[in-house]
């Protein structure tokens, strides 16, 4: 895991490249790689690369960024060179090094860095359909003069890009960019607007004008006639639509998937909650790495004794499996110390990480750089209610928006239900189209669009609100259908809710320790496999995915009601800013506060 910086004077008028722009930018991501600092300007100052580095693979200084590549071989002359720089991991990238050894290519290093680098040699912008990991990067095609991009399928990895129409400027934070003093102008009212409407701010949106997400599973391609716009080459929502209904081995899948995760010249760990998800990756990874596993759950003193405290379910999941076991207690007073380095850390806003936050600065303080998430097992396995309440929502949304005699007893009984105050969600059911998107929204939402009046200037909400389309009439044509099956859901859930949200947090939070959180229920190959199930009489759930460990999980983690790994808001917010554990409005307003001061 790093924290990759480029420029490119694409503009035949571009000055040359800044290097103290590009050293400014790279420096403001020395969290995310304490290991190394590279930089490299080409000579004729059109392009320069910067890279932080952890060192997690091949840890010699043979491994360090940005790495070059001429196709001679190493000392291979002054002719055009491919360069590198590089956040991620590729978990096949054993495999691949064999492949390209046995095809003749000069590969000198045990790095999975110098693998992309023949890959795309030899492969071009195909490189990426041959990867199974995380990564987002920017390699320099010194024969093509060009600038290469590309971010993973399911957008783990971030990657932020700024072009003025001469200079194209490039990293692994949009903090980063600003602090390059250059980019990071103007306002995107689609920023500001979803991130009220959701929680946190869609791709390919920033709260700033000139900063743009490449979106999840895209390319982008950069030279001196310009820059092009993101190219799909994965879809993770049209695999879903694709699903099949054969059966599948979840136990050797996830296996697999587990097994690859390991994947490290440095120990990796695992987060341990009371949980499902991180139970049987711990139950699986025990079976891969025996009594050297180690562990980890935090709890908080304010909700100990409670239903709501993790860590007596997760100490007796780890002495069931046998793990090297580390329980850490956050004292009442954590967050009026840490709620400063909390919000400087956060790359955009968001409602959620903190948790993220937590358990990534125990297991740095416990001298881990690597540990393993159970984040994405709810989406691939259906287990938020969510996926009950989307199909509920949408036909209430076609009862009330019915044609008449329907439709005006469902305005009546929405008209009736205002004057009985119900929630806001419930009010929206009258006020939207009939479609399965919008249901998922209101089932999913932060704020609804009538309110953000409250929170956000009426001008910016009338503009942000028709930039991001997301309450349109109409479904767009590929979602057109009144479909609300799990794997529809499962669409709206990796694409809206995961990628932007859940898998941005794991990244800023980790990052903000040094430590590189996997996914190992999110990847491509475990996803293609359960997804060849998905339709099936009996497609995989959490029940399955939490029966796949050869020794079984106790009763008690089986039969727990799901809360999700909640944080004491109540007590810490102060005045009374939030209602309960679970606020999330209360917090929102104070990180929005903290981002645009």
């Amino acid at each position: 895991m790093c924290g990759l910086a480029a420029l490119f004077a694409h503009h035949p008028d571009a000055p040359p490249v800044d290097g103290a722009e590009l050293r400014a930018i790279n420096a403001a991501m020395a969290a995310r790689g304490p290991d190394g600092d590279g930089h490299w300007v080409a000579d004729d100052g059109r392009v320069g690369l910067a890279h932080r580095r952890l060192a997690i693979i091949d840890l010699s200084d043979a491994a360090a960024q940005p790495m070059v590549l001429r196709p001679g071989g190493p000392g291979g002359g002054d002719g055009p060179e491919y360069r590198i720089t590089y956040n991620g991991e590729i978990y096949n990238f054993r495999a691949l090094r064999d492949e390209l050894i046995a095809a003749g290519a000069p590969v000198t290093t045990q790095s999975d860095t110098e693998v992309l680098l023949h890959l795309y040699h030899r492969h071009g912008p195909d490189m990426v359909h041959r990867l199974r990991g995380m990564f987002a990067l920017a390699i320099w095609d010194g024969p093509r003069r060009g600038l290469f991009l590309a971010r993973d399928s399911f957008g783990i990895k971030p990657l932020y890009y700024a072009d003025d129409g001469r200079t194209l400027r490039v990293a692994s934070q949009v903090k980063a960019l600003r602090a390059g003093g250059v980019a990071g102008t103007g306002v995107d009212p689609a920023g500001h607007v979803g991130f009220f409407l959701m929680g946190s701010v869609p791709d390919p949106h920033t709260l700033y004008a000139d900063i743009r997400a490449l979106p999840a599973g895209c390319t982008l391609w950069a030279d001196g006639g310009g820059v092009g716009a993101p190219v799909r080459y994965d879809d993770i929502p049209a695999r879903l639509r694709a699903a099949g209904a054969a059966g599948v081995d979840l136990r050797d899948a996830l296996l697999d998937s587990v097994r690859h995760h390991f994947v490290a010249d440095v120990e990796v760990g695992v987060f341990l909650s009371a949980g499902l998800d991180s139970a049987t990756i711990t139950g699986l990874a025990s079976e891969i790495r025996g009594a050297d596993l180690r562990t980890l759950t935090v709890a908080f003193d304010e909700f100990a004794g409670r239903d709501l405290d993790e860590a007596p379910l997760a100490r007796r999941v780890a002495d069931l499996y046998g793990t090297n076991h580390t329980e850490v207690r956050v004292p009442a007073d954590w967050f009026d110390d840490q709620r400063d380095a909390v919000l400087a850390a956060m790359d955009q806003p968001t409602i959620d990480g903190i948790n993220v936050y937590l358990v990534a600065q125990a297991a740095a303080r416990a001298g881990l750089k690597v540990a393993l998430s159970g984040t994405g097992g709810d989406e691939l396995f259906a287990g938020y209610n969510v996926f009950r309440r989307v199909p509920l929502l949408y036909r209430a949304l076609r009862w009330i928006n019915a044609p008449p005699p329907l439709g005006w007893a469902g305005a009546l009984a929405a008209h009736l239900g205002a004057r009985l105050r119900p929630t806001p969600k419930v009010r929206s059911l009258a006020r939207l189209a009939p479609t399965v998107r919008n249901a998922y929204i209101i089932a999913r939402g932060l704020y609804m669009p009538w309110e953000l009046d409250t929170v956000l200037d009426p001008d910016l909400v009338r503009a942000g609100t028709a930039a991001l389309r997301l309450f349109d009439d109409a479904d767009t044509a590929d979602e057109a259908s009144a479909d609300t099956s799990r794997a529809r859901v499962t669409g709206f859930e990796v694409g809206l809710y995961l990628c932007n949200q859940l898998l941005r947090d794991s990244d800023w939070a980790g990052m903000a320790h040094s430590l590189e959180i996997r996914v190992p229920l999110v990847d491509l190959a475990l996803y293609d496999r359960v997804l060849a199930g998905l339709t099936s009489g009996h497609p995989p759930g959490k029940a399955d995915m939490a029966a796949t460990p050869a020794t079984p999980l106790p009763g008690s983690v089986l039969n727990r009601p799901k809360t999700g790994f909640a944080v004491p808001f109540r007590s810490w917010m102060p005045d009374g800013q939030a209602t309960s554990d679970y606020d999330r409005r209360g917090w929102a307003r104070t990180v929005y506060a903290a981002f645009t001061a």
